[in-house]
């Protein structure tokens, strides 16, 4: 993923780079008078424009503890729909009673999502309302009337056999892929699952290609089945990285812990390198010098679906480590955790998603780049979104009014200073742009990075994971020779 940010000044955006010249009259509404369109408000940009003092939440002259719950989660509460313990016995008996649907893989992932409460104030799979609502509005509206951005649609598909074997019941259970009980889907509502519309209205092209598609939607059952959930037993891996995967009530009682004042959150898929380094370290510099005093990173890559030539999740986490050990972030002020999410590569779509999540795990800022949850185009030779979408989209998204949406400009390799730095237009002969796929092709060529690009520790691990790669795809061809 390439960084690239110009400045913006919208009232929803916190533009850090913000030059006086260019400071105008605060709308009202960013003083916290809402307007009737639910559009973006921003009480901070005020702290920029007239040099107040942030607010700090629930801090005070006596030294009482500075509490990280800065942002509530959509709908007020974040939602946990697993079973207590001492309920799951029966509720599994239960289970075992009902009629059943079986989840694929992706299936689960959204389990694991909807159980934890990262698409609160949602309780299970989406009835035909909610889904209506998110395809066409990207938000959900809430029964006292307020509004909660929901922009990609959680659905359950099934296929004609499944739906006939369901008949009138109203609960079914759900089995993973492995034959386990997971869960329990109440109140069902079974209803036609359109499936061009969803992808043309979802990723904005029917074109042939996108994996998300080809891979789930294209052969799934042609009905979805929405009900609330109740999940018999949190969702785990097994994978050795199941410490890494903290929930939203988990995160937010960690930021607590370490007394942040802010939290500003990172979402990536792409390995970490000194680009992505400068920006959340440069974040943490601006957001001190506006007055917070400890202000927290989540550094949060995506734990679910990826496309095939993305490097694994082990891989990443691993590389993330090492960016930790060698020092370009600091472990003190820095929370590394999973987002359990697939991914869509539905741009500007789904990185409101993306940040509507980070919401309800207590991130109040939210950093992004260029081309944030986008991909080449499937057929032509060019990126299916335009790259500085993604964040105009998130400075007016339904539902996102209270979140502060932090861009910066372009990351790019310094080839005099030798390191990762700003892009200087007036110098623009002297930066190197280094794209994920060029970083991927780097490592996998065995070519070493410009010095400065990433950390050696970090880059080490992605040259070992390509080495393992090209001899595991080398061996059938070996054997068959």
């Amino acid at each position: 993923m390439s960084l690239t940010i110009k400045l913006t000044t919208t009232p929803h955006i916190i533009n850090l780079n913000l030059h006086p010249k260019h400071r105008t009259k605060i709308p009202a509404y960013s003083l916290g008078v809402r307007p009737k369109p639910i559009y973006h408000s921003n009480a901070l940009i005020s702290i920029l424009y007239n040099n107040k003092q942030p607010r700090m939440s629930q801090a005070s002259a006596s030294g009482s503890v500075i509490k990280s719950s800065l942002i509530e989660p959509d709908g007020g509460v974040v939602v946990d729909v697993i079973v207590p313990e001492c309920e799951r016995g029966s509720k599994t008996l239960e289970a075992e009673s009902l009629p059943k649907v079986r989840l694929a893989r992706i299936d689960v992932e959204w389990v694991h999502v909807i159980s934890e409460g990262w698409a609160s104030p949602l309780k299970g799979f989406m009835r035909e309302n909610e889904y209506l609502q998110s395809l066409h509005f990207n938000s959900l509206r809430m029964e006292n009337g307020t509004v909660v951005n929901m922009s990609l649609p959680i659905v359950l598909a099934i296929d004609d056999e499944t739906k006939e074997n369901i008949g009138s019941a109203k609960d079914v259970g759900l089995v993973g892929p492995d034959g386990d009980l997971l869960a329990i889907l109440r109140s069902t509502e079974i209803y036609k699952h359109n499936k061009e519309e969803r992808i043309a209205r979802t990723w904005g092209t029917t074109a042939p290609g996108l994996p998300y598609v080809e891979e789930f939607i294209t052969p799934a059952g042609n009905w979805l089945i929405g009900g609330d959930l109740e999940v018999l037993k949190p969702i785990k891996y097994n994978d050795g990285l199941d410490h890494f995967r903290l929930s939203p009530q988990q995160l937010r009682k960690e930021f607590d812990r370490r007394q942040a004042d802010a939290v500003f959150a990172f979402q990536l898929r792409n390995p970490v390198h000194n680009g992505h380094a400068l920006l959340m370290n440069d974040t943490r510099r601006r957001l001190l010098e506006l007055g917070y005093k400890n202000p927290i990173l989540l550094l949060h890559p995506l734990g679910g679906f990826t496309k095939a030539d993305d490097v694994p999740l082990a891989v990443r986490m691993e590389q993330h480590s090492k960016v930790l050990e060698d020092g370009v972030l600091d472990p003190e002020t820095t929370v590394v955790a999973i987002f359990p999410s697939p991914m869509h590569y539905a741009g500007p779509t789904e990185v409101q998603w993306h940040a509507k999540a980070r919401i309800n795990a207590g991130a109040n800022f939210y950093i992004v780049g260029r081309d944030p949850a986008g991909m080449g185009h499937p057929t032509e030779k060019r990126d299916l979104y335009d790259p500085d979408h993604g964040k105009k989209v998130l400075s007016m998204a339904p539902g996102l009014e209270k979140l502060n949406v932090l861009p910066f400009r372009v990351a790019a390799y310094d080839t005099v200073a030798k390191k990762m730095a700003f892009f200087d237009p007036s110098r623009s002969k002297d930066f190197l742009f280094i794209s994920g796929t060029k970083m991927r092709t780097y490592a996998r060529t065995g070519e070493n990075p410009p010095d400065g690009f990433m950390c050696p520790g970090g880059w080490e691990v992605l040259v070992k994971y390509y080495e393992r790669l090209q001899a595991e795809e080398a061996t059938p061809a070996a054997v068959s020779a």
